[in-house]
Parts: C-alpha cells; structure tokens; sequence
C-alpha cells in the first residue's frame, strides 16, 4: 500500500477522501472524533504545500436533505484548524472544477456530500472522472469506507497517482499486526446483538486468539445451542447453528471460548425496566438479559488484565440504559487499564468508551466498525486493495 511518503504534494491540488459521517444536532457537529482524526494527513499535506480538495458522506440522503450538508462539517473542520475551509456548491461540476483549481497551497475545499450523487455507491465511472478532474493526485484516508467499492474510494484511485493517508496507514498497520504478530495473550472480546454479523470474525479468532469472551445478546444464541433458556432476551434464530459451530471448534482447538456465567435481567427494553440480578444464565419467562452480570464481569476484567493485546467489538449489554451499563463500563475500564496493547473496533465499543471518558486511554480506536471486522476477518477491502 503506498503512503504519503511515496507522494510529491507540493503545490499541486489533491483529492482526500476523508469520512466526515459525523452525528449532528441543531446543524452543528454533535461529536468531531472523525474530523479530528483526519487532521494529521489534512496537516501533513498543507504543510507540504498541497491545495486540498476534500471529499466525504454524510448519512444516507436519498434527494438531497439539506439536513444532510457538509456545512456544519465545514465550519467545524476550519473552527479545528484555525482556517476557513470553502464549501463547494456540489461534488462535480463546473462551478466545482473551477473553485477546486481557484485553490492556492494549503487552501481548501470541502465538496458537498459524496452521497448526493446517485452514482457513488454504485462506483460510476463518469462520477470517478468528474472527481478525478479536480484534482492531480488522490489520497485515501476514510478507513470507515474503505470496505466499500465505490466511486469515491475505488473509482476515482484507478485514475489518480494514489496513496494512503495517515489515518488509513495507521488503521491497517495496527489491524494487520492483531492477526499476523501480536504480543501473547490474545484476548477478543466480542460483544453486540448479532452472531451472524461476527461469525466470520470469531471464526477468525478461534484460529488465532487464545480466549474469546462473548457478550451481549449474541451469548443467547450460544446458550440456546447449550439447551438454555433465554426467556425474552433478544435471541437471534439464525445465530444459532453459527454458535453451535463455534462451541464445537473451541472444544477442539486451542482458543477458549468464554460465556457469561451470570446475567443483569429486565422486565422489557426501557430506562425505567424492573432490573434483577441472575447468577446463572436460564433466564425465565418474562425476562429478558440485559447485561452481563458481576462476576461476568470480573473474570472477564481478570482476562482482560492479562493480556498482551485486547481487541474489542461490541458492548456486553444495553450500555446506553444506565441501569443495564455496569458490564460494558467493567470491560471498557479494564481495557483502559490494561497493560498490553488495547485495539478497539469503532461502532458502539468506541462510542461506550467516549461515554466512560476512557477513549484517549487505548492504544488504538479504530474509526471503522465495519472495515475493522472485514479487515480482520482476512476479506479484502476494495479501498485499500486499489492502493496498492
């Protein structure tokens, strides 16, 4: 994959793919964490004296919301960089052409949302053109996107000298290392709702990690395939056979696979939910599991303690209902403390960090949920892969 270093900047106009996706609220950015991790590369090259041509998604607009601007992106991005970043009135286009090659070194360009373009997702190549004719070399450093082909991410590196910016550098070096060299023990930590959405990478880490420990509702689908009840809990059907795989494969190779031991339960889904504490796991009718519980968590902390590399993905519970938050901050606390090298996998581990305070307390937290897993799980990334 080539990198910045493989790039002569200096006074000519570059394309940044950057993934500026960002929450907003009242039209203002509501949480700048991606925008402030794209600041080194946008830094780099303006003190190598680029103009800089940035392009990014916002949501998923379907006929230009304006709800859905890179406005708010704008003003916040010059607001980090003491600058004033220009908004260009569309992605492509003539007024866009002509304000994209108005730009002086060290300027720059925000275009409008990538995704107001019908043909971004499909990877268009008149859309990849009209990009490309903006600028004179292109650096890739949405990782967040960089397990979609599109025209943004794959399209448009095929027609420009290319390289990866410091962020998607970073991303892919920390990722690859989990799987190819890490410091013993490997511990994963694999949280969330689905196991059909992380077989693949809990396949992966049978291979590879020496203990994985589950959480959230994907333990149910492991406990129905032991013969446990899970009364209400959120039991994903089709996850599972997966589990009994999975089960299967850790009895016969040299990764053990943990399951809670006790669980937080709740009368429904809500901040106001009657809540009891289950040592055990057979959740009873009318209850659903919630978190995990107590001592769940503690030997969860235990392993986490003694770890030479942590990864993790997915809560161990409902985390955003305070009453059901106490396994997640267990965990989050104890990969913030633990001595080895920690890795977070985006998505909603990364926002239960931000919530504890914990997010500057890991090694690496990584801005793509998605790209992090298919990374890991060895699939190819189109974003990276066109890098090369």
């Amino acid at each position: 994959m080539r990198t910045l270093d493989a790039l002569d900047v200096e006074g000519r106009r570059v394309l940044v793919r950057v993934d500026f996706n960002v929450p907003l609220s009242g039209g203002a950015v509501a949480d700048d964490t991606r925008i402030r991790a794209a600041l080194p590369t946008i830094e780099e090259l303006r003190r190598r004296g680029a103009a800089l041509i940035l392009v990014s998604h916002l949501g998923r607009p379907k006929d230009r919301e304006p709800e859905l601007s890179m406005a708010p992106v704008a003003r916040r991005l010059g607001e980090l960089l003491g600058t004033e970043v220009q908004l260009a009135p569309g992605v492509v286009g003539d007024e866009v052409t002509a304000a994209a090659h108005a730009l002086d070194p060290g300027e720059l360009l925000l275009l409008e949302n990538v995704r107001y373009e019908p043909g971004e997702t499909k990877d268009d190549p008149t859309l990849a053109a009209g990009l490309a004719a903006l600028a004179e070399l292109y650096v890739d450093d949405a990782f967040g996107a960089a397990h979609r082909a599109h025209a943004s991410t794959h399209g448009v590196a095929q027609r420009l000298p290319h390289a990866a910016g410091r962020l998607l550098e970073r991303e892919v070096t920390v990722l690859s290392a989990i799987l190819e060299d890490p410091a013993r023990p490997l511990v994963a930590i694999v949280g969330g709702a689905k196991v059909t959405d992380k077989i693949a990478v809990i396949d992966r880490f049978l291979q590879v990690a020496d203990a994985i420990l589950i959480g959230g509702a994907m333990c149910f689908p492991f406990f129905r395939a032991q013969g446990h009840e899970v009364g209400d809990s959120l039991c994903e059907a089709d996850g599972v056979e997966p589990a009994r795989r999975a089960l299967a494969a850790a009895a016969g190779g040299g990764c053990r696979l943990e399951l809670p031991v006790d669980l937080v339960l709740g009368e429904r889904f809500a901040a106001g939910a009657q809540r009891r504490e289950l040592d055990g796991v057979d959740v009873p009718a009318g209850w659903m599991g919630l978190d995990v519980g107590a001592r769940t968590a503690q030997r969860y902390a235990d392993e986490i303690a003694g770890a030479g590399t942590v990864f993790w993905n997915g809560p161990m519970g409902a985390f955003e209902l305070r009453s059901f938050a106490a396994g997640t901050r267990a965990v989050a606390e104890a990969v913030a403390d633990a001595p080895g090298t920690t890795v977070v996998g985006g998505g909603d581990s990364a926002a239960a960090l931000q919530q504890f305070g914990l997010a500057d307390r890991v090694t690496h937290l990584s801005t793509g949920g998605g790209a992090s897993l298919e990374l890991l799980e060895g699939r190819t990334l189109p974003g990276v892969e066109v890098l090369a």
